[in-house]
């Protein structure tokens, strides 16, 4: 494989987190008195900062109550997970295509995700692969997806280019981060948004599965 430097998205690309990402959208949205969004919308707003994307559901700009309703989805993210009881999945083999990229000494791992970083540190400690990952930028770093910043900041940091950089997410928003940095965008199809529409936003290729996935990276 030549020497890349591979982006992974998290929430719907390793994660499977729609469930708790959901329930506090709908948790949030009635508790200030507005329709609940349809799980279709929280779905096509994963991958934002979470102001913007609960702005974006809300059909309005950020303003001072959708500051207000960050926070408190916040408060009910954080009491939903800590539930006894409380779980969640990854993605089937997409543990092992992370632990195998970063055990390839010529492949450098890194994640652009719209979590917050206690979101990724939370992350690390359910799931492990913390010692997987090089350059990690979150929403506490950079502008929203799809702005390039996160991943041009990972290629400063980790020493690539982005032409020899790819970027695998499941959401519009991965996909033309990608390509606004001049990398390559491979989305997946077991995310939350739409092969069409990640061919749409620019999808170099589309991975089926993470036995397709990896074989994609290879081939790159």
């Amino acid at each position: 494989m030549k020497k890349r430097l591979y982006l992974f998205d998290c929430d719907g690309t390793i994660l499977d987190s729609v469930g708790i990402i959901h329930d506090s959208m709908v948790r949030t949205f009635v508790e200030y008195g507005y329709q609940p969004p349809l799980e279709v919308g929280t779905r096509s707003i994963i991958g934002l900062t979470l102001d913007l994307a609960i702005a974006r559901l809300a059909e309005r700009d950020v303003d001072a109550e959708i500051q207000a309703m960050t926070a408190r989805y916040k408060e009910h993210f954080h009491e939903i997970y800590n539930a006894p009881g409380f779980s969640q999945s990854l993605f089937d083999g997409m543990q092992h295509v992370v632990e195998t990229l970063a055990g390839d000494g010529s492949s450098v791992v890194g994640a652009v995700t719209g979590k917050s970083r206690r979101g990724m540190d939370m992350f690390f400690t359910s799931h492990g692969m913390r010692d997987c990952f090089g350059p990690i930028r979150t929403a506490d770093d950079c502008p929203s997806k799809p702005h390039p910043a996160m991943v041009l900041e990972c290629c400063v940091e980790s020493g690539f280019d982005p032409a020899d950089t790819i970027v695998i997410g499941d959401s519009v928003f991965d996909m033309q981060m990608a390509k606004a940095a001049g990398a390559r965008a491979i989305g997946v199809a077991w995310g939350y948004n739409e092969v069409p529409q990640l061919l749409d936003a620019g999808a170099d290729d589309i991975a089926d599965d993470a036995t397709h996935l990896m074989q994609l990276l290879r081939a790159a």
